[in-house]
């Protein structure tokens, strides 16, 4: 039996509008905006539910009390599949939005016998033939991929991406006409967002304004190139004070804090990991620096400038060089170039980027224009969201 976590009153006799289907759901970003966009959903007055495999997971907690949230409890995806069928033959969804490869081809696999009128979107928030290449596989493998994900993709009845780069990376990888997918900028910008901006932040170093504190954020892995960052500033402390804290966690954290050490830089680099609130740091920091080999769409480059914080970001593929106007909004630097992020971080010190052009450039990022945006993509009407007619 399925197990609903959230019973809204007469939810039971109710079927839904929209369906996030998310059993492999972790702690990153994709699941942060996921969560996001499902509360500007139920803003907007749809009727959603939400399934992942276990709800002890973060950003869980911040989904409203009127939203279904469904637990599954399967270690096999063969269970997975067989709750999920029934679940699509219970609540019937107009829509169902996937946004892993794992999900997307469960939730393939189990419409093949769900109802007719469901619609399955794919929801793509990184460039596949970037992950694919910097994984550096063999070509043949590579090819194989590549050939498994076009005809996944082209089972869906329609493709939802981040970014521009991100949506012309998937209509060539997966031969989709670029007409037939749709981009929707990601809900970085909650209700709560600047509130939690204000916030007095709880790494000291912020404490004093002499010595500007610089921020890296994001999974300590390979995709995010933190030793790229860290040479980096090591020539930079050559010519001025400063200190870096690069806040998350990852099986990377003790390579990097060697590193620093062999840099001689330890004394002005911290680790910290995870932190409650990444906001209150991002907006009293001197300059957030994006090192990334690729991206979709950062989601941290997007809220530093929405909070007014100078940035430098590698001019990676994709969403950098998209969210930074073309270098127009902050430096943008070869990957894997400590010379140039170094001078980047130096000139964005000496000359720091207008605050208000920061946040101008972030207006679409906003929870419930995405959240709209992805209603009218999935022609899903609101106004009949209060309905108790059981179709």
């Amino acid at each position: 039996m399925l197990n609903d976590k959230v019973k809204p009153p007469g939810a039971q006799s109710l079927s839904s509008q929209v369906c996030f289907f998310i059993p492999s759901f972790g702690d990153g970003g994709v699941e942060r905006m996921l969560v996001n966009t499902a509360r500007g959903m139920i803003s907007l007055g749809a009727r959603v539910d939400f399934i992942v495999n276990q709800t002890h997971a973060p950003y869980l907690e911040q989904l409203p009390e009127s939203l279904r949230l469904i637990e599954l409890k399967e270690d096999s995806k063969r269970s997975i599949i067989r709750k999920f069928r029934e679940y699509l033959k219970t609540y019937k969804p107009d829509a169902v939005i996937s946004a892993k490869g794992r999900d997307h081809r469960i939730a393939i696999a189990a419409k093949k016998v769900g109802p007719p009128e469901t619609r399955f979107y794919f929801r793509l928030g990184t460039a596949v033939s970037a992950r694919i290449d910097n994984r550096r596989i063999h070509p043949l493998r590579r090819w194989w991929k590549l050939r498994g994900i076009r005809r996944l993709y082209a089972q869906a009845d329609g493709i939802i991406a981040v970014s521009e780069g991100v949506a012309e990376d998937i209509a060539q990888s997966a031969c989709i006409p670029r007409s037939e997918i749709t981009v929707i900028r990601n809900p970085n910008i909650t209700p709560e967002f600047f509130q939690m901006g204000a916030e007095p932040p709880e790494h000291p170093w912020f404490e004093n304004s002499s010595i500007p504190v610089i921020v890296g954020m994001g999974g300590l892995r390979r995709q995010k190139d933190f030793p790229t960052l860290l040479r980096a500033f090591a020539k930079l402390r050559t010519h001025r004070p400063a200190r870096l804290v690069i806040f998350g966690e990852g099986r990377q954290h003790e390579r990097l804090e060697s590193l620093a050490r062999g840099l001689g830089i330890a004394e002005d680099v911290d680790l910290p990991g995870f932190t409650r609130n990444p906001y209150s740091h991002l907006s009293c920091s001197a300059m957030f620096v994006l090192s990334s080999l690729w991206e979709g769409s950062p989601n941290v480059l997007t809220e530093a400038m929405a909070l007014g914080t100078p940035v430098v970001a590698t001019d990676c593929h994709s969403g950098p060089r998209e969210i930074l106007d073309g270098g127009r909004l902050g430096k943008l630097v070869p990957v894997g170039d400590p010379e140039a992020l170094a001078r980047a971080m130096q000139e964005t010190l000496d000359r720091p980027w207008s605050t208000n052009d920061l946040k101008a450039a972030t207006a679409e990022y906003t929870m419930e224009k995405s959240a709209g945006r992805y209603l009218d993509t999935m022609g899903i009407d609101i106004r009949n969201a209060n309905s108790h007619i059981q179709r």
